[in-house]
């Protein structure tokens, strides 16, 4: 073998050992490093901070508890579906939406054609209070993370990448003022709306 050939790789092989034991860095064979160094927090910025958080994953979970409560939260949508002779798939998740742990948040989200808008299919959000669960977050479109940002005692949510809803007077109120646009979430209230007066599928 190549004298040269041998000596470039040894040197690599000792750039990867250096880096790796280097904190916050982790050498990836083939696959994504999911390992996320503490020492660059303290360097993002402000705005940063404000568009990033803990995504909420919503799967479908047929048969747990937290399905069958949902669906009773959402039995409306779901008959108005079986009116449409549709099977809807029941998507939730769970989280805690205090800082202290105790309030627990129920993201719900119900697919199928006649409920779903241009916009998407549409998460409402419900906070569990004295044995039971509120609606704090109404039909709300796009992925949904909490943010490490809070106002009182409870995060503040992020929609979409850009639509942050902050806790004000026991619900959450969105802090964008111009996001009510043709194709968004009003359309796909409007929608469901018009699907729960009639019988036929309605197209936006």
């Amino acid at each position: 073998m190549n004298r040269h050939v041998l000596s470039g790789r040894v040197l690599a092989g000792l750039a990867v050992l250096a880096l790796s034991a280097v904190p916050g860095h982790a050498a990836t064979h083939g696959k994504a490093s999911t390992h996320k160094s503490s020492a660059h927090k303290g360097h993002a910025s402000k705005g940063t901070a404000q568009q990033s958080g803990d995504p909420v994953v919503m799967i479908s979970q047929p048969g747990s508890a937290l399905d069958k409560q949902a669906r009773i939260l959402n039995a409306e949508d779901l008959a108005s579906a079986a009116r449409h002779h549709e099977k809807p798939l029941v998507l939730i998740g769970s989280a805690p939406l205090s800082t202290t742990g105790k309030s627990i948040g129920l993201f719900v989200q119900v697919q199928s054609a006649s409920l779903c808008g241009s916009a998407g299919c549409s998460t409402d959000v419900y906070l569990q209070q004295k044995g039971g669960w509120t609606k704090v977050l109404d039909s709300v479109s796009g992925p949904i993370s909490l943010l490490p940002t809070t106002h009182g005692i409870m995060k503040d949510i992020l929609v979409d990448g850009s639509d942050r809803w902050i806790w004000k007077k026991g619900t959450y109120t969105d802090t964008l003022v111009a996001t009510d646009l043709p194709g968004f979430k009003t359309s796909i209230r409007r929608h469901q709306a018009a699907m729960k007066k009639s019988g036929h599928p309605v197209s936006e």
